[in-house]
């Protein structure tokens, strides 16, 4: 994987955390007639469909290359990635603002409301499973960097995205269970209306920021800042290489292009210069495996002595 976390394992976890959890909070919204329940009912069907697109996403991002796309498939997961965003965003959190403004206009009370409460804590202990398993790939790829230092610079689009869902469901789901806590203690509906709301609110951020940084990777990004330098330290520590005159990187997916325009020590022997090339090339294949694709661009340096 681009980002060093196993993607697929942190999906699978998501998507069985929130295929109970919906069915659980189906089952509660109905009996309970909490909008809050209703909202985060919608919010975990649409988190299911959302990782069985990622997983679309991910399996056609590992087609061969052709002759039409000769670098690949591999941002094909991008684009699965931001529909996933805007799903979330209007599926989500859309939905649940509208649930939240209904039931504010129309309040309604809550029915054998330990049926929410019972659900609610089962789905955040599930969610905090599947938070746990995406945080332990997270780790894998951030280093010493902080959750918002990674989220902005990890080149693995469907971890970022997991990542936002998972934070999203959890924190979504304590705002459930307050405003339906608070709808019991003080006997007004209005708090889980308030807490729909809240809800849809919170998705849309997230959706939003999700989608920001999946842009970058859509249209075209430089492998993850700590990458570049390794792959520059690498080429510039090269016996081969007098000076690194410029470096391009592009993230394809879990797949890197690298371009180097570089001086060489022994240009004025171009068979030489080409077999040194050629071991530079593969030796930066070997250190770095991500790298399929790399464009090398000589210039004249020193004369052999």
């Amino acid at each position: 994987m681009a980002g060093g976390g196993d993607s697929v394992r942190a999906i699978l976890f998501a998507l069985g955390a929130n295929f109970a959890i919906a069915v659980a909070k189906g089952v509660a919204a109905y009996i309970t007639g909490s909008g809050a329940m209703l909202a985060e009912t919608v919010h975990s069907l649409a988190d299911c469909g959302n990782q069985l697109l990622l997983l679309l996403g991910l399996r056609q991002a590992r087609r061969p290359s052709t002759t039409e796309h000769p670098l690949g498939y591999g941002r094909a997961i991008y684009f699965w990635s931001f529909l996933v965003a805007v799903m979330l965003f209007s599926v989500g959190g859309m939905f649940s603002v509208y649930e939240g403004v209904h039931k504010f206009m129309h309040p309604e009370p809550l029915q054998q409301w330990w049926w929410a409460v019972g659900v609610l804590v089962f789905a955040i202990a599930a969610e905090a499973v599947s938070m746990r398993a995406c945080l332990q790939e997270v780790d894998k790829a951030r280093g010493d960097r902080s959750l918002w230092e990674w989220f902005r610079e990890s080149r693995q689009a469907e971890l970022v995205v997991i990542f936002g869902e998972d934070l999203a469901a959890l924190l979504g789901l304590v705002f459930a269970l307050g405003a339906v806590v608070m709808t019991v203690l003080t006997g007004n509906p209005v708090f889980d209306a308030i807490g729909t709301i809240a809800i849809g609110v919170l998705l849309i951020v997230i959706a939003v920021l999700v989608a920001i940084e999946v842009k970058s990777m859509l249209i075209g990004q430089s492998v993850d800042p700590l990458l570049q330098a390794e792959i520059n330290g690498f080429l510039k520590g090269r016996a081969e290489i007098a000076e690194l005159l410029h470096l391009i990187t592009l993230q394809q997916g879990n797949e890197v292009l690298v371009s180097i325009h570089a001086r060489m020590h022994q240009s004025q022997d171009g068979e030489r210069m080409l077999r040194e090339i050629d071991q530079v090339e593969r030796a930066l294949k070997a250190q770095f495996p991500v790298v399929r694709w790399c464009f090398f661009e000589p210039e004249g340096g020193d004369a052999p002595a």
